[in-house]
């Protein structure tokens, strides 16, 4: 069974309104409230799109996280009602791709869920319909059908948004682009913060740059955004 949605939370009440809210709007969705049967879950079944809690009851979502990325590059929404930063960057530096704090507005989540799919969705047509491509950004070896990066000859996935930034970047690179155009552009949505952009941005310089630190192509331009540059 595919669904468009799974829900992760041992909150029973908020998961199982949150999917009947989902479900209400077009957005098939299940929901789980415990590690253990989200792993049964997608062990059995296929999703496009994780909601997941940090507080699993005596398990944690961040290792649950950690065990669902062996085996898939979905999109995984962290939601908590723990709100540090600290929280955040972890969440984000161990595959998530967006945090969401409790309470949260269904409303304004279904419009970041749907934003999401849509990504998701289209990044996957791209893939399977474009031609052979292949970039080169330094050392780095870019394939845009793949979706990955070469370097040292091997290769780096990337993850669905990750993929999406750097095709934008690509697409416009030598420019200034701001955070906000990035909100509209890449995630399509204004429901973005900084710190979700800063840590996809960490990533791809992370998978690109010879010296993440001191980069080459991926700059910042302080008090705006970020610039690709290549002189090739």
């Amino acid at each position: 069974m595919h669904t468009s949605v799974l829900v992760i939370d041992d909150e029973a009440e908020l998961a199982q309104y949150t999917a009947k809210y989902f479900n209400m709007s077009g957005v098939p969705t299940e929901y789980v409230l415990d590690a253990q049967s989200a792993m049964d879950f997608l062990e059995h079944n296929s999703c496009s799109l994780i909601l997941l809690d940090i507080n699993l009851g005596t398990d944690s979502g961040f290792d649950l996280c950690r065990q669902i990325r062996t085996g898939t590059d979905v999109p995984i929404f962290f939601i908590s009602a723990r709100s540090s930063e600290d929280d955040m960057l972890l969440a984000l530096g161990i595959g998530g791709d967006d945090y969401i704090c409790k309470p949260y507005s269904l409303g304004v989540l279904l419009a970041k869920v749907k934003a999401a799919l849509k990504r998701y969705d289209d990044s996957a047509n791209a893939n399977r319909q474009s031609d052979e491509k292949t970039v080169a950004l330094g050392n780095a070896v870019i394939d845009l059908k793949k979706a990955c990066v070469s370097k040292d000859g091997k290769s780096v996935p990337l993850k669905a948004m990750e993929y999406k930034l750097l095709v934008y970047l690509l697409a416009n690179k030598n420019r200034v682009i701001s955070k906000d155009e990035f909100f509209e552009k890449v995630w399509e949505t204004e429901y973005v913060g900084d710190v979700t952009l800063n840590v996809h941005i960490r990533h791809l310089r992370e998978k690109i740059e010879d010296d993440p630190g001191h980069p080459e192509h991926i700059k910042t331009v302080w008090g705006v955004g970020f610039m690709l540059e290549d002189d090739s």
